[in-house]
């Protein structure tokens, strides 16, 4: 049976998030998989008690420490080798788990998973991909910050697995490949992207050329690459847009019976298109490149969100995207 180590610590909610979400999880599996979650024990043991009847397959394993949010990554990782986030990388590294999901410190977590169960042979660096909803469905998006600085070499990579990632997770043959530009001609951009381009147009993928900023929403290509300083700007900014979106809908409404009555007549439609758009739905950013399958959720995730990202890391261990990704960055 496959098993997905969770920290049990890590977030802003925990542990009550994380063991509500794999709880739920477990749950609607229905056996398909065993959670197992690490950290401080007897809080866990403690928040467990709170549910009747709890599966057999959800279990705790003991991490003394903890890696705060506000802690420098390097410094953290060299202190704390018995923290939650160290102990589950170990357990993926040592074969005791196949997959592994953090709400905690991302820049530890990334780190963690790199310096402990190293990269996928080949791969030059990992990368942090994000779904983003579209017009046509939903899109990925890679790097979103692992990698502020890179090199074409590096840009090719992300755009192999994540088009990997798009086919077998979303099920989409031959993904459409873009990259992120200032213009759709060949010659825009930086040297980087210049030559990225080049690079993936002698690939083998199918790569549709450059795309803009305005064409990630219309989901003119399923992978959209570029490099993670530019791609975690997007992610913040997409994540706040809606934020307030949905804010300024419920102040401009007005408290007329007309407007209340419009409001609930399009309450279904705008239901459907925040669920669209809300993170929890996709549980959190797959960490592509390492051995192992690594889910990053978000530091505020909920119940529901954690619940999605154990589900999703077990749909990637299900669908070997990893044994896709050696054997197409092998070739």
């Amino acid at each position: 049976m496959r098993k997905i180590a969770i920290d049990g610590m890590g977030g802003d909610k925990a542990p009550v998030s994380i063991v509500q979400g794999a709880v739920n999880a477990v749950q609607e599996s229905k056996g398909k998989f065993e959670v197992v979650l690490v950290g401080e024990k007897n809080c866990i043991e403690e928040e467990l008690k709170k549910y009747n009847n709890v599966s057999a397959n959800i279990s705790v394993f003991h991490a003394p420490e903890t890696i705060n949010m506000s802690e420098s990554p390097t410094e953290a990782l060299k202190k704390k080798v018995n923290s939650s986030i160290q102990v589950l990388t170990r357990l993926m590294k040592d074969g005791e788990v196949d997959g592994v999901i953090s709400a905690g410190n991302t820049g530890a977590f990334t780190a963690s998973c790199l310096l402990t169960a190293g990269k996928i042979e080949g791969v030059k660096r990992p990368t942090i991909g994000t779904f983003t909803p579209c017009e046509k469905g939903v899109g990925f998006l890679l790097d979103v910050g692992a990698n502020p600085e890179c090199r074409p070499l590096h840009l090719l990579q992300f755009a192999i697995m994540g088009s990997i990632f798009v086919e077998y997770m979303l099920k989409r043959k031959s993904p459409r490949v873009g990259i992120l530009n200032i213009g759709e001609e060949s010659s825009k951009g930086n040297e980087l992207y210049i030559e990225t381009y080049r690079l993936l147009k002698e690939s083998p993928l199918n790569f549709i050329g450059n795309i803009e900023g305005r064409d990630i929403l219309k989901g003119i290509a399923d992978v959209v690459v570029c490099d993670g300083f530019v791609g975690n700007i997007i992610l913040k900014y997409t994540e706040s847009f809606f934020e307030i979106f949905r804010g300024k809908l419920k102040e401009n409404t007005g408290n007329s019976i007309w407007s209340k009555l419009g409001l609930f007549l399009l309450s279904p439609a705008l239901g459907k298109m925040m669920k669209e758009f809300d993170y929890q739905e996709y549980g959190g950013a797959p960490l592509l490149g390492i051995n192992g399958v690594a889910i990053i959720c978000h530091g505020d995730s909920s119940p529901k969100a954690i619940m999605n990202a154990i589900q999703r890391a077990d749909l990637m261990i299900e669908r070997k995207v990893n044994e896709h990704i050696k054997m197409r960055i092998k070739s």
